[in-house]
């Protein structure tokens, strides 16, 4: 595997990692031709399993086993709880394999091991025992949308649970899926009771969009290479090209996850899985959104940075969403920054124990409240030039301060990440500070659009 790894630029485990990537794809499409549901949990867990194996190494199935198990006894033995002490236990574990294996170093150096998949395992582990613990609940108890849709009144079984935690199209890379979408999808109920429209064509269009963000980044990242933030000559530019290529960095990280998602959208749509009904349209159109991960347009042409989350890694954002913001919110009371802040940190400690990942989502957090500071000004004035002032104001502010707080994500080390920041004066901390401090003194009246201010 060698020479194929030196001719496309990587090393063996990355090489080894994408082909199992890859087969994924024609995996997903054979267990269509499956023809019990025992035999489907079965096999979504053996594939998943054996490919972890193919890419990893024996050990990596070995590091699954614990935080599944310790979810399932804690359904068994503590039903009320289960979401809790799961939440606890899985993340406790998660986090020391971070300490253990400090993924980012082995991945900024071209390696690359089982902790993503492990992060991945780590949400739904988490999200089924939360779930099971739902069904307990009555809805005089208050429960939400997303509570009443997906609660669990009785505990998966073994073969179920095997199933659904390593089934292999999202089990490398994502996306995130619930317990109940799974059981009906594999047990053919549901809107999967009747035959689903063929999943051929969003499964090219997935492919496809694939091969062009790989040849974007492989372009790209040539031209603006991670390793110039630690060269001099990053530090005799001035402000301005500092500045700009921080934002090109940013934009050209970006693909490599843009591809990575495009070939789960496709292992995951070719499968079934993907599939979530129809739209309302004439004729109607099929709706593959349970694969979605990323909308590009949506996350590179975003006109406030509330609308990112909406965007980018989709379903990993709608489970922070789901089982952190929504459950830090207290009976009664509105959600403000603390349960933000809380869901960002979250998010930080999944992705690692790198100070770069912290930075990344605190400044998130203020660049969202920012953004929703410079928002509030754009649905209160009247005057259309003004209006589209602030609107591109706004979009600006967002790419700016999101491409500026990246560098933390890219390159890890407190050191880099404060050299990279002090380098163009801090600008993307001090904006968004001065955005929700004068949000405190500009308070413009409340705004007629009640629609548009409840969708940001």
């Amino acid at each position: 595997m060698e020479p194929m790894a030196a001719a496309i630029g990587v090393s063996v485990p990355v090489l080894r990692f994408l082909l199992c990537f890859a087969a994924t794809i024609p995996t997903g499409l054979l267990w269509r031709a499956v023809p019990s549901a025992t035999g489907r949990h079965l096999y979504a867990g053996l594939s998943g399993a054996a490919l972890s194996y193919l890419s990893f190494g024996a050990t990596s199935n070995l590091l699954f086993v614990g935080p599944m198990a310790f979810g399932y006894l804690a359904m068994l033995l503590c039903r009320r709880l289960a979401g809790l002490v799961t939440f606890l236990g899985a993340f406790g574990f998660l986090i020391a394999c971070h300490v253990y294996y400090m993924s980012g170093d082995a991945w900024k150096e071209g390696g690359i091991d089982a902790t993503g998949a492990l992060m991945v395992l780590t949400l739904k582990v988490i999200s089924c025992a939360m779930n099971y613990s739902d069904g307990l609940l009555k809805e005089e108890e208050g429960l939400r949308d997303a509570q009443k849709k997906y609660c669990l009144t009785k505990v998966p079984s073994l073969v179920e649970y095997f199933g659904y935690c390593l089934c292999c199209g999202s089990h490398f890379a994502g996306p995130v899926y619930e317990m109940k979408d799974y059981l009906e999808w594999t047990e053919r109920k549901g809107i999967w009771a009747s035959s689903t429209p063929s999943p051929l064509l969003p499964t090219l269009r997935a492919l496809v969009q694939a091969g062009i963000c790989m040849g974007l980044y492989l372009y790209l990242s040539a031209m603006f290479p991670l390793s110039r933030f630690s060269e001099p000559l990053y530090y005799e530019w001035g402000f301005w090209h500092r500045l700009f290529f921080q934002y090109m960095s940013g934009f050209t990280a970006r693909w490599k996850y843009y591809f990575i998602w495009s070939v789960s959208e496709a292992a995951v749509i070719i499968s079934g899985l993907g599939f979530t009904g129809w739209s309302d349209s004439s004729p109607p159109k099929a709706k593959w959104d349970r694969a979605k991960n990323v909308d590009i347009l949506g996350v590179e042409l975003a006109g406030s940075a509330a609308q990112l989350p909406l965007n980018w890694n989709i379903q990993v954002s709608t489970w922070l969403r789901y089982y952190v913001y929504e459950r830090l919110i207290q009976k009664g009371r509105k959600p403000g920054f603390l349960q933000l802040l809380g869901t960002q940190t979250v998010s930080a400690i999944w992705h690692g124990l790198y100070p770069g990942y912290m930075i990344f989502f605190v400044q998130s957090a203020l660049m969202i409240n920012g953004s929703k500071v410079i928002y509030r000004w754009q649905q209160a004035v009247t005057n259309s030039g003004l209006h589209t002032i602030l609107t591109l104001l706004n979009c600006a502010y967002t790419m700016m301060v999101l491409n500026y707080s990246c560098i933390g994500f890219q390159v890890l080390s407190l050191e880099e990440t404060l050299a990279s920041f002090k380098s163009v004066y801090y600008v993307g901390t001090i904006v968004p500070i001065i955005c929700v401090l004068l949000g405190y003194v500009i308070k413009p009246a409340r705004s007629a659009k009640p629609k548009a201010r409840k969708a940001e």
